[in-house]
């Protein structure tokens, strides 16, 4: 055989081969490639979407917390007036029951005092009718007078 001929006879293979493979394998291959780079870039796509949504999902986490945090120290500071104002409520409540008290305690410090002088008015009265009933009884005499007064005073 001919140098010329194995050359133009691998020529034909080469282009029927050429052919074959441009009409049967090619398109199939390519259309798989653009497949897988379609999906390649719907993933990036999507992660891409995702972390705008974490980064979204993250911030609307942060601020709800800032929120709840905000809101938990002013419950607390409400509770805290809240038991302030109950604490001073009660304290005033005291004084003033304290105040009552000692004012019901000196009335009746002043009923027992005044009840005392009563009692010791009527003792000292009847102590003076007891003891001007002796003097009469007995004779006018200063000496003896001055004795029945010592007695009187001694009982007083």
């Amino acid at each position: 055989m001919n140098l010329n001929a194995t050359l133009f006879a691998q020529m034909i293979v080469f282009f029927v081969l050429w052919w074959v493979v441009a009409r049967f394998v090619w398109p199939p291959l390519v259309k798989a490639l653009d497949e897988r780079s379609s999906k390649i870039a719907d993933g990036l796509a999507a992660a891409e979407r995702g972390k705008e949504a974490l980064a979204l999902a993250s911030n609307e986490a942060e601020q709800e917390l800032h929120k709840a945090r905000q809101e938990g120290v002013q419950r607390v500071a409400e509770a805290e007036k809240r038991a302030q104002m109950s604490a001073e409520e009660i304290r005033a409540n005291a004084q003033a029951e304290a105040a009552r008290i000692i004012s019901q305690a000196q009335q009746d410090a002043a009923q027992q005092v005044t009840r005392a002088r009563e009692v010791l008015r009527a003792e000292v009265a009847l102590l003076a009718v007891k003891g001007a009933e002796q003097i009469l009884r007995r004779e006018v005499d200063a000496k003896a007078h001055g004795q029945l007064l010592d007695q009187l005073k001694a009982e007083l």
